[in-house]
């Protein structure tokens, strides 16, 4: 549950039956860690949130609206994690738009979920999912509200042990997590899948594209089948609440939590890119 909700500015946390939001899965989202008062890459969260719903046709609210409203939110605690949902609006029955778009800005705030430090240390169990990502490359990079596709593959387990499904699309190339980007070391090269078809283009994926220049870290963003990923010698996760957590097993198969996954994390965490391990 929320800690705290405006909807358009009004506390509240309930929006009309007719939202085209609730019907349609029609707008988008970012997500926010909010750490010791700092919102942790807002203007690359805003920015996204702009070329999604310029991408979708939907009007992006003014920034300095959104930022008022956080402001009030941000009041209440210096750690937690900001949610911000723009739909169309409300409209009638039927796929068409509406005539008259008045989009609705949710807002919230959240507690800080459960991340145990050692995922970002020592690692995590992850799986390799069933379902296939469709391939769409209209949808491709949007974080918009249908996640029905991540609901699916995050459906496959409910073991404690395991903290992430790595998912693949219809051609069985690696994506990414349910909730995360993947990366993995071969070679003395970082690479992460192509997401031009499926998947979303992480906040923290990019910085950490960025920052590998600075690292002396060769990059590279290609198709990745399953068996060349399993071959790789350190593969890690990462998004903007949970930060970067390696990878110590997927399935059957332990990969070393290595020097070069911790320095990325480590130099995240100092340029305040990623929060903190709780």
């Amino acid at each position: 549950m929320a800690l705290a909700s405006l909807v358009n500015g009004r506390s509240s946390d309930e929006i009309s039956l007719h939202d085209r939001g609730l019907q349609y899965g029609d707008g988008v989202f970012e997500t926010i860690a909010l750490e010791n008062a700092r919102l942790l890459c807002w203007d690359e969260h805003i920015a996204r949130l702009r070329a999604a719903c310029n991408q979708l046709h939907i009007p992006m609210p003014d920034e300095a609206v959104l930022v008022d409203e956080v402001s009030r939110l941000t009041q209440i605690t210096k750690q937690g994690i900001i949610k911000i949902i723009i739909t169309r609006g409300l409209g009638g029955r039927g796929y068409a738009l509406p005539d008259t778009v008045a989009a609705t800005r949710i807002i919230s705030l959240y507690a800080l979920g459960d991340c145990p430090h050692e995922n970002a240390t020592t690692g995590i169990n992850a799986r390799v999912c069933a379902y296939r990502y469709t391939q769409n490359q209209a949808l491709a990079g949007i974080k918009h509200l249908n996640r029905l596709e991540q609901i699916l593959a995050r459906s496959e387990w409910d073991d404690d042990a395991i903290a992430e499904g790595i998912v693949l699309d219809r051609d069985d190339m690696v994506i990414e997590g349910t909730m995360s980007n993947i990366f993995y070391m071969a070679q003395e090269i970082l690479y992460t899948p192509d997401l031009s078809a499926c998947g979303i283009n992480g906040i923290i994926r990019q910085k950490i594209i960025e920052l590998a220049v600075d690292l002396n870290i060769e990059v590279c963003i290609r198709m990745t089948p399953l068996a060349l990923l399993m071959t790789a010698d350190e593969v890690f996760i990462c998004n903007s609440i949970i930060g970067l957590w390696p990878i110590k097993m997927i399935d059957a198969q332990s990969f070393p939590v290595g020097d070069k996954t911790h320095k990325i994390r480590q130099t995240l965490q100092k340029r305040h890119i990623i929060p903190t391990p709780c």
